[in-house]
């Protein structure tokens, strides 16, 4: 039986999708929607004939799902879009990941994913008694320097360590924003980028839509290998390697600093740069000296963000590099959307330089630690079947192996028939998975006794898979 949540979501999605295509224009195969959301045939045949019922699509045995003609209204021709299909050639963005992540759950579902703090944590107040004090500050509505506010990119320039400075920090709109500047501006189109396997999707995403070939370099409990590093540079030829050293999404792991140091030399040896995606910092009361600290070379390109730790909506985040690819770094930003507005630097300023902050962060550290052993000890309650893949220092995520048996897709489906979200394995990973894996989250979740009911929902989708 099909979820009538999960089909009103694959067709509010498709809906959104046709009104952006215009008529006439291919809807994706159910395959690749299926693919895209972890849902099943039925859900996406149900959810198109919602769409066909309602006169937005349109059915072509044999051919797919196309949008339908615009009614006509008296007197007025028809506005025909059908045009753009051809002009816009094939599609370079793929959304789907990065929309399954960001997707707002039904309500009665209980998130076991999210990349956010749950609400009762942010610390709203705070920032908004921030804001306040910003936009009295003298010029707050001028024009700000162009690679951002000095006192905000000496703060990012300490928190990165080592000998980096203010000058070496640009202030970019987000952490997935300084994802998409760094891969345009360090690589061309067309060349290839190695990437931790698995990785964050976001990652990918952006790897993609500049262009890139994303190849895969393994990891462990520790990290990615830098042997196997060195012989991807190798094979390759790349000149870019992403990482999360610091408790990695999705697994979790921490790059201990003897490896830290054998990645830089294995990047330096290929004249490589490193883009170290450090936006898990804040998460983890112990996390080690950044690579950027630790580089004398320019090698690391370095992306710090205060979203995770504070809001979703507080997009602000700092992209740190030297030489020539700091300049590109700076040109991509500046065409792309000239600056940062000022009000919102000047907001995350007063907050960091506040006694809030720091009270903030002790508040989450102990959060996360409770939180992740609920997590932990309601798996082996209630889904004693999977496997953790380890149990990080802090972080929102836990990386969990499936018996071989268990369908991926399936089980992400029935999950959510049964009321709780996890995300698919599938969508971490550049190349072909080694096995079925979930992440699952525990910040999501409204409080410790909501997260255990989202784990004991999770472990009756899996006994009704592996019966």
């Amino acid at each position: 039986m099909t979820n009538d949540s999960s089909i009103a979501q694959i067709a509010a999605i498709l809906r959104e999708e046709a009104d952006r295509l215009g008529p006439g224009a291919r809807l994706p195969s159910s395959r690749e929607i299926m693919r895209r959301h972890n849902v099943s045939p039925v859900t996406v045949s149900r959810a198109i004939g919602q769409l066909a019922a309602e006169g937005r699509v349109v059915s072509r045995p044999g051919s797919g799902a196309f949008v339908a003609p615009r009614q006509v209204v008296r007197g007025q021709d028809p506005l025909d879009l059908s045009w753009q299909t051809v002009a816009l050639g094939d599609r370079v963005v793929d959304d789907g990941p990065v929309a399954a992540l960001l997707a707002q759950p039904p309500e009665e579902v209980v998130p076991l994913t999210g990349g956010y703090l749950n609400p009762g944590l942010r610390p709203d107040r705070q920032l908004a008694a921030a804001a306040a004090r910003a936009v009295r500050r003298p010029d707050v509505w001028a024009t700000p320097p162009l690679n951002g506010l000095h006192e905000l990119r000496g703060w990012f320039a300490r928190q990165a360590g080592g000998d980096v400075t203010a000058a070496d920090a640009l202030i970019v709109s987000g952490g997935q924003a300084a994802l998409t500047h760094a891969f345009r501006a360090l690589a061309a189109p067309g060349t290839p980028v190695l990437v931790e396997t698995p990785t964050y999707p976001g990652a990918l995403a952006a790897a993609k839509a500049a262009g890139l070939r994303a190849t895969a370099v393994p990891m462990d409990r520790d990290g990615v290998r830098p042997d196997l590093l060195a012989e991807a540079f190798a094979v390759t030829g790349a000149r870019v390697f992403f990482c999360q050293p610091t408790l990695h999404n999705p697994t979790g792991a921490t790059l201990p600093l003897e490896r830290r140091a054998q990645v830089l030399e294995v990047a330096r040896a290929a004249g490589a740069f490193v883009i170290e995606d450090d936006y898990a910092r804040y998460l983890s009361p112990a996390a080690p000296p950044s690579l950027a600290s630790m580089d004398a070379h320019g090698t690391v390109v370095n992306v710090g963000s205060l979203t995770k730790i504070l809001s979703p909506s507080l997009r602000v985040a700092a992209v740190v590099a030297r030489g020539p690819a700091a300049h590109r770094l700076r040109a991509s930003q500046l065409v792309e959307s000239f600056f940062v507005a000022r009000p919102l630097q000047e907001t995350a300023l007063e907050f960091v330089g506040s006694a809030a902050w720091g009270r903030h962060l002790n508040t989450v550290h102990a959060e996360i630690a409770t939180r992740r052993d609920a997590l932990t000890a309601a798996l082996a309650a209630h889904a004693p079947g999977v496997e953790v893949h380890l149990v990080p220092i802090g972080g929102l995520h836990l990386w969990l192996r499936l018996p071989a048996e268990v369908d991926e897709n399936a089980l992400v489906e029935t999950a959510r028939r049964y009321g709780t979200l996890v995300s698919p394995g599938r969508m971490y990973y550049p190349s072909e998975p080694p096995g079925p894996r979930i992440r699952v989250t525990h910040m999501a979740a409204a409080n410790l006794t909501v997260l255990a009911e989202g784990v004991r929902r999770l472990g009756r989708a899996l006994d009704a898979q592996v019966r």
